[in-house]
């Protein structure tokens, strides 16, 4: 059960939030790759209210119901090219910086394949959907149910 609407409660910080968001949106790295960070960090925080979001949001963007179902299991499998695995090990390092210290190993992996720029905006990604899912695990934000045979 949710705990509260933090939108209705906190509307300047609910449209901080959304400037967040609305910023997120105009980056040089693929919205697939963007979509495959917020999944797994999504996972990590048992966020159910974001990765009801950005499953559809993935699926949209081109990623294949085979990469998402394996998305937990990353590292042992051969679904993901290396770009989307550096973006992976820094997702993890940062979600879990608390225990990892965003290590050289994972940064290292990431400058290799990606440009300042986009090392700052995977960085921001990774940011942004952490905020996101602490404000909707912390209220316990329940997604919808759908009816699954009208899913897109």
């Amino acid at each position: 059960m949710a705990r509260m609407n933090y939108f209705r409660a906190a509307p300047k910080v609910a449209k901080a939030l959304m400037a967040m968001d609305e910023a997120g949106k105009d980056l040089s790295i693929p919205v697939a790759l963007r979509e495959l960070i917020k999944m797994r960090a999504s996972q990590i925080n048992g966020c159910a209210y974001c990765l009801d979001i950005h499953a559809p949001a993935a699926r949209r963007a081109g990623l294949s119901q085979q990469k998402l179902d394996v998305l937990a299991a990353w590292r042992e499998s051969p679904a993901f090219d290396t770009r989307e695995r550096a973006a992976l090990g820094w997702t993890e390092a940062l979600t879990r910086i608390e225990a990892t210290g965003a290590p050289d190993a994972d940064y290292e992996a990431l400058a290799a394949v990606f440009s300042e720029q986009e090392r700052a905006e995977v960085t921001f990604v990774i940011t942004s959907i952490n905020t996101w899912n602490r404000f909707a695990v912390s209220f316990r934000a329940v997604h919808p149910i759908r009816n699954e045979s009208t899913e897109s």
